[in-house]
């Protein structure tokens, strides 16, 4: 099964202030702000929700294609996932732009002051995805991650006019969408993601109901934190599925990215709803315990270890087959 993940492609550089932003401001100057904070900690993380989902696809040998864009500074990134089994080449590579960054500096009470360069990024709209299929021998799947808002919509139609099944995800931009975009990024969508809060926000922009939506989609998946996910489908009996014990909680980032790595790669192997949804816990528990969105190791015997005891016998040998 092929399946095209696009959305965005980024890196997070991350920095820490010892001190207090507060302690640095003076309350009648807040008009003319000129400070310069001397930090003593940096992280330079590869993100962006669809190299990370791809990213998790490739750990499980899946081999997603990657679809987005990026600046000339992408190569090191580009051969970081190449080497865990993304096929990067349909990403598009900007003449004049550099890939979308996130910059943020955290302060020792943890207050931040980011920014967020979109860069690169909002030339995915540029993107044709019948290009992709006549390169990879055609699409199985599409997944169609925030990214580019006009890249959303023209994938999303070109998804409907060429009858490839399609997977929304709105995510992060969710919140700068409109009810009538977010009404045609999800009629009609194989799949629909979103975790409880978003789900809320999608039936208040659009004014449908749930029942409404769920007469528009195959499927609702809604990932529930640590209660794990509920996937629904009209007429048929809610699934919901447990997340596994967690060894710890390092960092919560990438988590609902992990999650939709392991469904989709589910997907990709034929398993189940449930198994896929069960294969995406795993997963998520796996980077919720590790700081990072891409720093985990997928230690296939650890993991049937943990998955067996999570989801007993019969789910881990039907996995075990697909994961090798």
């Amino acid at each position: 099964m092929r399946i095209a993940v696009t959305g965005s492609i980024a890196t997070d550089h991350l920095m820490t202030f010892p001190g207090r932003f507060a302690d640095q401001l003076v309350a009648d100057q807040l008009h003319t702000v000129s400070l310069s904070f001397l930090v003593d900690k940096l992280d330079v993380r590869r993100g962006g929700v669809a190299a990370n989902i791809a990213f998790g696809m490739g750990q499980l040998g899946t081999r997603p294609i990657l679809v987005g864009a990026a600046g000339s500074d992408f190569d090191e990134y580009r051969a970081w996932l190449d080497r865990h089994g993304v096929d990067t080449g349909s990403v598009r590579i900007s003449e004049t732009l550099h890939t979308a960054r996130f910059v943020c500096t955290t302060d020792a009470d943890h207050n931040q002051i980011g920014s967020f360069y979109t860069g690169a990024m909002s030339e995915a709209r540029l993107i044709e995805l019948k290009t992709v299929a006549d390169r990879v021998g055609g699409l199985d799947l599409v997944s169609i991650g925030a990214d580019d808002p006009e890249a959303m919509l023209r994938h999303t139609e070109e998804c409907r006019s060429r009858n490839i099944p399609f997977a929304a995800d709105f995510s992060q931009q969710i919140a700068r969408m409109d009810g009538d975009e977010i009404r045609i990024l999800l009629d009609g969508a194989t799949y629909l993601f979103s975790n409880e809060y978003e789900k809320g926000l999608i039936e208040s922009k659009t004014g449908w109901t749930d029942a409404e939506i769920l007469s528009r989609v195959g499927h609702r998946v809604t990932t529930l934190g640590a209660r794990g996910v509920r996937i629904e489908r009209a007429g048929e009996e809610t699934i919901e599925v447990g997340c596994p014990d967690e060894e710890r909680k390092a960092d919560p980032t990438g988590v609902g990215d992990a999650f939709r790595a392991g469904f989709l790669s589910g997907l990709a192997w034929g398993v189940s709803l449930e198994r896929a949804a069960q294969v995406g816990c795993m997963l998520a528990t796996l980077v919720i315990e590790t700081v990072g969105t891409q720093e985990y190791q997928l230690r296939r015997a650890h993991f049937m270890e943990r998955f067996t005891k999570a989801y007993g016998d019969e789910a881990a040998t039907e996995v075990q087959k697909h994961l090798g």
